[in-house]
């Protein structure tokens, strides 16, 4: 067997990441979960509110939250993603030696699932377990686009910041899968009008009109008498972002500007050491059998990465930003992969040094971080 491991880096750099991941989560659990306890906590009791369509459906089945409920609610959805992803690398490139290279280089880059279990309870994963969803289910009817469209309403009634970070992607995804294969017709290009319009108008909505109206202090009071344990009132300390303008949330962003942005070096290093799958991912975009499939996927990497561009300028969790805007190349990855391609493309290399070490590398580092790197 270790034999078998040596001759093979790859599967022992796989073992290597389930113990990172298993250390990661040992951290996690016992942080206290500020944020994304309080995200349990408000729900639709003062009318339509932002950020509270988790907490509306926990108060469906409890009337008091335990702090527990945050790792179990979210350790279920993190492993409901990690089979999700499994079955759809299985589905779009298999899991033969010449592919695990690129496995590894995905399922264990510090952007992806080690990231999401140290923001565990955040709301960042939803949205990547929705759009891999999206690139599972088939893709040959309206009922494809308006089902994208209700992903995209229930990830802004979670937070309307998913209006940047995985609605962009969405819609990429039904492009390529619905739109290039079925071809534009009156009927589905009013489809896909009416959710873009859709979507669009709920954010406003999200944004403009979900503020909290009742006084501060009696929104604390309601969510102290939903917490199973009211004492804890140190987790509630971040209940002023249900009343923070947008305009407050650019200003503190631009204030931490000179601090957080010496971690770009950080992050661009970080990138620097996927370039294997950076390569491979040109080089499947290259690969492409038809021109305009090329330059909408060009279009679609560009759009992804603009709305990720005006997070970073408008609220500073900026490692966060970083590693989904990561998993949304690596879902793009699979989405080109279903186009039709006009030749075979190579593979990373499994033999090559400077690759195996990139790998090794991105294996031992735990997560990228919430605000500041690392």
């Amino acid at each position: 067997m270790n034999s078998r491991f040596w001759r093979n880096p790859w599967r022992l750099m796989l073992v290597i990441n389930a113990a990172v991941l298993v250390g990661v989560f040992l951290v996690k659990i016992r942080l206290p979960p500020y944020v994304p306890y309080i995200h349990l906590l408000v729900d639709y009791h003062y009318g339509f509110t932002k950020r509270a369509l988790i907490g509306a459906i926990v108060s469906l089945f409890t009337d008091t939250v335990p702090v527990w409920l945050v790792f179990a609610l979210a350790g279920t959805v993190w492993l409901i993603t990690l089979g999700l992803f499994i079955r759809l690398f299985r589905r779009t490139f298999g899991f033969d030696d010449a592919h695990w290279p690129l496995f590894v280089f995905v399922a264990g880059s510090p952007f992806f699932l080690k990231n999401f279990m140290h923001t565990l309870g955040h709301f960042d994963i939803y949205g990547c377990a929705l759009a891999i969803v999206l690139l599972l289910i088939p893709a040959r009817s309206i009922a494809y686009v308006l089902m994208a469209a209700l992903f995209s309403i229930a990830l802004i009634l979670i937070h309307h910041i998913f209006v940047l970070m995985y609605v962009p992607t969405i819609a990429a995804i039904v492009v390529l899968r619905f739109y290039l294969v079925q071809g534009l017709t009156p009927r589905n290009a009013v489809a896909g009008i009416a959710a873009l319009a859709a979507v669009g108008l709920l954010f406003l909505v999200a944004q403009f009109a979900g503020t909290v109206d009742v006084p501060y202090d009696e929104f604390l009071r309601h969510l102290q008498s939903r917490m199973a344990d009211p004492s804890r009132t140190d987790l509630l300390q971040f209940g002023y972002i249900w009343y923070q303008p947008l305009s407050k949330e650019i200003t503190d962003t631009w204030a931490r500007m000179p601090s957080n942005i010496l971690g770009i070096p950080v992050f661009a290093l970080l990138i620097w050491l996927h370039t294997p799958l950076w390569r491979y991912f040109a080089r499947l975009i290259g690969a492409l059998a038809i021109e305009p499939h090329r330059r909408i996927m060009i279009a679609a990497i560009v759009m992804i990465s603009a709305g990720y561009l005006v997070m970073f300028a408008i609220v500073f969790d900026y490692s966060r930003w970083i590693s989904n805007w990561a998993v949304c190349m690596f879902l793009m990855l699979h989405a080109v992969k279903m186009l039709p391609a006009s030749k075979d493309v190579a593979l990373i290399p499994s033999d090559d040094g400077k690759t195996i070490i990139s790998g090794w590398i991105i294996t031992l580092i735990p997560r990228v971080g919430i605000v500041r790197p690392f």
